[in-house]
Formats: C-alpha cells, sequence, structure tokens
C-alpha cells in the first residue's frame, strides 16, 4: 500500500470524513496552490529519479524507524532521520497561532482556534496524500509545539493527535517565533500561516517579509470570527481581551463605525503587505465552512493560471 493509499483515522476531530470527501475531488489544492506561485520549489515533480542525500533532520514521532541514521546516533547519542531528495516534493509548514485571542466564539460555532485546528488537519491531509511533506508549528509569544515535516500516515496521525490537545495560551507575539523559523527553516518550503494578527502591525509584516526574504512561500489565512467582522452588537455591552483580560463597558451603537472602519483598514494594510511582498492573503470567519474556503480559493488559482 502507497502513502496516498493511506488516510488518517475516522476518529480524529479535526479531519471531517465529509468535507475530506469533497475535497478530494480537487485532488489536493496544494499542489495548484504552489504551481505558478513558488516555482522551482520542488525539485523533480516525480518520486524515485533521485536517491540522493539530502540531510538530517531530528526524529519526530511518526517517523519511519528504517530512515534512521544509526552511526549518526552512535556518535551523538541523538536519534536523527536521514532524508533524500526523492522524499520532498514539496516541504510545509503550518504555522497555527494558539494565542489566547484564538479562543473567542461568538457563540455561533467554532473559535477561531477549532476553525485553525481544521483547517491544518485538512490541508495536512491533503498534502500527505499527494506524497508531500508538512510540519505543525503551535505558538503565541513562543513556539508551543513543533513537529519537523513528514509524510507518512503515523506522522499524520500524530499531528492530528497534538491538535486534538492543543489549547490556547498567552498573549500573541508573532515576530520573535517567526523570525525563528525564517531563521531556522534552510531549504525553501511553503509557510501557511493561520491567525487572526492581533498583534503590532509594523512587526508582523516584517516577520512575513522575512519568511520571503529566505526565498519560502506564503499564504496567510486571516481568520474572524463573524462578529468581529460585523459587530452585530446593539445593547450596552462588557467586552473583555482575552489576553489581557481588562475590561470595557461599552456602547456599541456609539463606536460602531469607528470600529468597523479601523478593522477594514487593519485588513487591508496586511492585504497590501502580502500583496507586495508576493504572499497570498486569504480572509475568512468561522462561519465560513473550511471545505467551501478551499474550494473557492483553488478556483480563483485555477482562473489565474
Amino acid at each position: 500500500m502507497t502513502r496516498a493509499d493511506t488516510g488518517p483515522p475516522a476518529r480524529y476531530r479535526y479531519l471531517d470524513p465529509d468535507t475530506l470527501v469533497r475535497l478530494g475531488n480537487l485532488n489536493v489544492v496544494a499542489r495548484t496552490v504552489v504551481e505558478g506561485f513558488i516555482s522551482g520549489l520542488h525539485r523533480s515533480p516525480h518520486h524515485g529519479f533521485s536517491v540522493e542525500f539530502s540531510e538530517h533532520r531530528p526524529y519526530a514521532p511518526g517517523d519511519e524507524p528504517r530512515h534512521l541514521d544509526w552511526v549518526t546516533y552512535a556518535k551523538t547519542d541523538r536519534f536523527y532521520v536521514k532524508q533524500y531528495e526523492q522524499e520532498t516534493n514539496l516541504r510545509c509548514y503550518i504555522l497555527l497561532d494558539s494565542s489566547a485571542s484564538m479562543n473567542y466564539s461568538s457563540g455561533r460555532g467554532l473559535t477561531k482556534l477549532e476553525y485553525g485546528s481544521f483547517l491544518a488537519a485538512t490541508l495536512a491531509y491533503l498534502m500527505t496524500r499527494q506524497q508531500d511533506v508538512v510540519g505543525l508549528v503551535a505558538f503565541d509569544n513562543q513556539i508551543r509545539l513543533h513537529m519537523p515535516p513528514g509524510g507518512s500516515p503515523a506522522h499524520l496521525n500524530e499531528m492530528c493527535r497534538r491538535l486534538e490537545h492543543l489549547k490556547t495560551g498567552e498573549v500573541t507575539r508573532l515576530a520573535k517565533p517567526f523570525h525563528d523559523l525564517a531563521e531556522t527553516i534552510k531549504r525553501r518550503s511553503l509557510i501557511i500561516v493561520i491567525s487572526d494578527l492581533y498583534d503590532d502591525e509594523s512587526e508582523v509584516i516584517r516577520a512575513l517579509r522575512h519568511f520571503r526574504h529566505k526565498k519560502h512561500g506564503v499564504i496567510l489565512f486571516h481568520i474572524f470570527d463573524a462578529a468581529e467582522l460585523e459587530f452585530p452588537f446593539r445593547k450596552l455591552t462588557q467586552f473583555v481581551d482575552l489576553e489581557t483580560h481588562e475590561r470595557y463597558q461599552v456602547d456599541p451603537k456609539a463606536i460602531r463605525d469607528q470600529y468597523l472602519a479601523e478593522l477594514r483598514a487593519f485588513i487591508d494594510r496586511h492585504k497590501k503587505a502580502c500583496s507586495d511582498s508576493d504572499s497570498e492573503y486569504l480572509l475568512t470567519d468561522t462561519s465560513v465552512p473550511y471545505d467551501f474556503l478551499l474550494r473557492s480559493y483553488l478556483a480563483r488559482r485555477q482562473q489565474m493560471r
């Protein structure tokens, strides 16, 4: 049985079988995104043409033991995995914001973290199906989870298991984790960021540009709750900052127009920054089915080809 024939167990919350069936007909969102967008990222479009040794990387749960380098283990007393060019079609890192603000839900459905976890699991599944390798990073003001890229079914299952247990953390500080990753990810990769971006805008934009400076491709999923975009509140309301726990008594009617204007400007600045750096920007909210989001994105990409 090939890797592409092996799917993850249906028991994982963030992999909905019905959604995967619908997305499966697309034969993977990620490949079309990459083609024409990060040309040259794939050294070879086919497996098996090269067995050239590429690099070592630390062992991660889910890696196949047969790829362990026992000579290196004897010298360092640490487990490393040998990687070859034929194993790496596309290398992707999914960066999922797990800061406290991602725990928001207006009561209509998922929190932003739950929605982001669905996106992360679905994209990881799709990439694994096409024999690409994908890693997962969760962060708030620092990196809380770092799974190096892998492509085996066991690696995907471990990723889903960790998403199941992922909790929101502290305040959002994207810059340091992103700069650290940009410096440590040596091979050209596709960086998928899933976040509400509630941080200093200039720092966020500089950090995203750092990835592009290192020749990585970037796709940004800007996630909101629908209430954050619509501001449907009418009566005197007490708002609580999920990261600082400060409380504010607000008359929504008095601030609604200004809030929506500032939010639109906030979104537009990130969208423009992505456009200027040849990065992809997708705005969505948790009321939009994530499979619909991905299918719509793919359709736009196909029209641009």
